[in-house]
């Protein structure tokens, strides 16, 4: 297939970029930025240079162009969000940039629609013990205003995408990806354990269901090729793992102190979206995606194979500047 990929040099993007070249699809890949053509060109990907979010842009950007398929795989996090309005920009790529991918991929005559979501579009707060499968209600009422504009962006985008799936012309498929990681993204994670500045919320219940990104892009080349029409599937690794387990491991396979843990109360004025996501206890299934689309993940079935992978990848990265795990374990200087 000709499949034309939002986001391709983003975090899922890189990998997923990569997974559909070798599974033998042509990829066009979307950015903004002109620093970014050369980029996707050495990954093997045909560059278009447009701006989702200016409808008019972007159409004309892919007035001659004609794929299969589109991949919603934007967002706009540069870093770990600590704050509510770090954000809002993704918030409104899974509004308004939906919308104008649709009407994209109707410009592109193409015939599949695959878009990420996120386990959090379950909602935030405690579920308890209970399992979230596919038949959980997606986008209900956010809990706070702020909540309610995270959680109505992920709304937004599968009622778009169900409606056009309705309509005929497009067969959508929404992944609900659980929370990534990969050696990228722990970088700066692992630099704020070391200055000892990442606190977990007080409460060792809170459960989170994670996924290595490179599992993730092999289940999006997997739902392009084999999701049903109309469908949403969880994208998550076989372990849900509560948060103090899950930092304790990553910490003593780095040789680093285990975070401290601060009450929510005095937490949330410091980084109130990171304790509303802290807090959040979620155990999600991947049942569906393992049985409809032939896939499970098998870079890192759980958090312990990924948190091997990733520093393994992070050490062979810096061993030969002596920056490895290694080196992680004296104290940062201090300027």
């Amino acid at each position: 297939m000709k499949v034309l990929v939002a986001g391709a040099t983003g975090a899922l993007g890189i990998p997923l970029t990569r997974a559909l070249i070798a599974a033998g699809h042509e990829v066009l890949g979307l950015s903004r930025l002109p620093e970014s053509l050369d980029h996707l060109s050495r990954l093997g990907v045909h560059p278009i240079l447009a701006n989702v979010m200016d409808r008019d842009d972007l159409l004309k950007a892919l007035k001659e162009v004609q794929a299969d398929a589109v991949i919603h795989a934007l967002t706009a996090l540069k870093k770990t969000p600590l704050r509510h309005q770090d954000m809002y920009a993704t918030d409104a790529l899974h509004d308004v940039g939906t919308t104008n991918l649709l009407a994209a991929a109707k410009t592109v005559g193409a015939r599949r629609f695959v878009a990420e979501a996120m386990t959090m579009g379950y909602g935030y707060g405690d579920w308890g013990d209970q399992v979230i499968t596919e038949d959980h209600p997606f986008g209900p009422p956010g809990s706070s205003s702020q909540l309610e504009r995270h959680v109505a962006g992920f709304r937004s985008l599968e009622r778009q995408l169900w409606e056009a799936t309705r309509a005929g012309w497009i067969e959508g498929i929404s992944l609900r990806y659980g929370t990534f990681y990969a050696p990228g993204s722990l970088v700066p994670i692992l630099a704020m354990l070391r200055r000892r500045s990442l606190p977990l919320p007080d409460g060792g219940r809170a459960v989170t269901s994670w996924i290595y990104l490179e599992d993730a892009a092999a289940a999006t080349v997997a739902a392009l090729e084999r999701g049903r029409a109309g469908e949403a599937y969880n994208i998550v690794d076989d372990e849900p793992v509560r948060n103090k387990e899950f930092f304790a491991f990553l910490c003593q396979q780095a040789h680093l102190p285990i975070p401290f843990t601060l009450p929510n109360w005095l937490m949330r004025p410091l980084a109130p979206y990171a304790t509303d996501f802290f807090a959040t206890s979620m155990r999600v299934s991947n049942a569906k995606a393992v049985r409809e689309l032939g896939w499970r993940p098998t870079i890192a079935p759980t958090y312990r194979e990924g948190i091997q992978k990733a520093l393994e990848a992070l050490d062979r990265q810096k061993g030969a500047s002596g920056e490895g795990r290694g080196a992680q374990t004296a104290p940062p200087r201090q300027s």
